[in-house]
Parts: C-alpha cells; sequence; structure tokens
C-alpha cells in the first residue's frame, strides 16, 4: 500500500526527470571520519542505493553534487551507475544549473535534496526543494518537503520512493520483487 501525501507534492514529483543529491548529510548523517593515517570514510545506506537504481532503472536522471572532493564519492557514485558527478562545487545552484542546461531538462523538472545553507540556492531553483529533519532550520523551512528519515538514514530511499509514487511507477516497482526479478544489490 502506497503512502498518502498532499496533492501538491504529487503533482511536483510527478514531472520530476532529474533528482541531484547533496552527499554530507544527505547520503551519509553529516560526519567525517578520519583514520588516525588521515583517511576519509563515509558511511553510505544501503537503502538509498537501491533507491537511486530505482529511479534510473525507471529513466530518472540522479546527480550528486557536493562542496566536497571524495574519491569515496566518486566511487559510490559509479557503484551505483551515477553518471553526473559535480564534487569541489561550493555554488550548488550555479552546478545544478549546468547540469539542468546540459541535460535539457527545466528547473520544475529537477527535485534537489541538500541539508545546509550552501544548498539552498539548489533547492530554491529546483522544482522540488527538498531536506531532511537533521538539516539547518532555516533550509528545511525553505524546501517544499522534508523528509521523514534523517539524512544517511533512509532519506534518498524515502524521496525516491515517493517519486516513483507520485508517477505510479512504485506499485509495478515492488511487483517485481514478489517474482524474484529484480535482485541487483546497492
Amino acid at each position: 500500500m502506497e503512502r498518502p501525501l498532499p496533492d501538491d507534492l504529487i503533482t511536483k514529483a510527478a514531472s520530476i526527470r532529474l533528482l541531484a543529491l547533496d552527499v554530507d548529510g544527505i547520503m551519509t548523517d553529516g560526519r567525517l571520519y578520519f583514520t588516525a593515517q588521515g583517511d576519509e570514510l563515509k558511511a553510505f545506506n544501503i537503502l538509498d542505493g537501491h533507491g537511486i537504481k530505482q529511479l534510473r532503472r525507471s529513466g530518472i536522471e540522479v546527480a550528486v553534487i557536493t562542496g566536497r572532493s571524495s574519491p569515496l564519492t566518486a566511487r559510490r557514485a559509479r557503484d551505483l551507475g551515477i553518471q553526473h558527478v559535480y564534487q569541489g562545487r561550493e555554488d550548488k545552484e550555479a552546478a545544478l544549473r549546468e547540469l539542468l542546461s546540459e541535460l535539457n531538462i527545466s528547473n520544475e523538472a529537477a527535485a534537489y535534496m541538500g541539508d545546509d545553507l550552501p544548498d539552498l540556492g539548489a533547492i530554491m531553483l529546483a522544482g522540488l526543494g527538498i531536506s531532511v529533519p537533521n538539516g539547518h532550520w532555516y533550509v528545511r523551512e525553505q524546501a517544499d518537503y522534508c523528509t521523514e528519515a534523517a539524512g544517511g538514514e533512509g532519506a534518498v530511499r524515502e524521496i525516491c520512493d515517493l517519486i516513483l509514487q507520485a508517477q505510479n511507477k512504485l506499485a509495478d516497482l515492488h511487483l517485481t520483487y514478489h517474482s524474484g526479478g529484480a535482485t541487483d544489490g546497492a
């Protein structure tokens, strides 16, 4: 059974052709972990990864736009088949504008998910701006939607499911798992 969603949210999500994601605080819990040798560690949520794969299989582009540069982010994007990766981009609105131009997608057909003030311009530009409950209060107030799940704890999957539900693709996708037809990991 699909969950009830507000009509205005369904309308916005129904037209989404691109989901652009911040990394730290969205795809991760926002903490930075370093070893004694200075190596960076990140923990990504497997539920989020599977949701991203489902979106891509359904014809929706997925991108990463992050202010930090990390080989771990590049690897996770590669593992998930995300082709559009913008690292080291402090001006996320400008990066999103470039991506929309490159893909010939209108801002109304884009969703952007971020948690802090550097994400605000991209959230405001996108047709569907999304934040998380562990995000900055001002960003949450400006977003069209704030997930129930926290960043790094299934928030991306929540949005993937929401978009697929609004586009009437989620129920059929779920049925493919009843028959054992879809089994790839994330």
